[in-house]
């Protein structure tokens, strides 16, 4: 139930500037010199990949455990895993930022179908990670200011497609990391 007495704020002019820049960097990073030997002040990068899947594993783990946590009315949990899936999301981007910024990209070595099933895979969850951004912010925004049934219409379309592509980001990994 929305509480008219709670102050509002207004979290769209922030929403719009963390997606404009976190879409924009992300896509920038494919765009700037990367490292030759796969290492950054001598450290090695490929652990990183593998940081992101468990990164993206425990957003989904997350928000799944949220899911069930609203199902059975229990806000403050819910509130506190939702907290730690942007926490464990924002852990993902630093990772993956770092990583495609300093190292070459990997191709996808498989055949077939396989190949097909990887590339729509890879499609689709580049495709909604973009979108989950202002998504997921809105929806968060929403609830923080307890506009229940705004957050509830918005949470609806933004719950399935953020664990989608947590889930797809694992599913990613472990389909490319042989040919890293």
């Amino acid at each position: 139930m929305e509480n008219p007495n709670q102050q509002q704020r207004n979290y769209n002019p922030l929403i719009w500037v963390l997606s404009i820049v976190i879409v924009g960097v992300i896509f920038a990073t494919y765009f700037i010199p990367k490292s030759n030997d796969g290492t950054i002040f001598g450290v090695d990068l490929t652990v990183l990949p593998l940081l992101n899947a468990i990164f993206n594993t425990f957003t989904f783990l997350f928000l799944l455990a949220a899911l069930i946590a609203i199902k059975k009315k229990n806000i403050p949990l819910h509130k506190r895993l939702i907290i730690s899936a942007f926490i464990t999301t924002f852990l993902f981007c630093i990772s993956y930022l770092t990583y495609h910024a300093m190292a070459e990209s990997t191709s996808y070595g498989g055949e077939g179908v396989l190949k097909s099933i990887y590339y729509f895979i890879l499609l689709t969850h580049i495709v909604l990670a973009a979108a989950i951004v202002p998504l997921a912010l809105i929806t968060l925004g929403k609830g923080l200011n307890m506009q229940v049934e705004k957050h509830r219409k918005i949470a609806r379309w933004t719950m399935p497609l953020w664990l989608y592509v947590s889930l797809t980001g694992v599913l990613v990994y472990i389909m490319i990391s042989p040919y890293y």
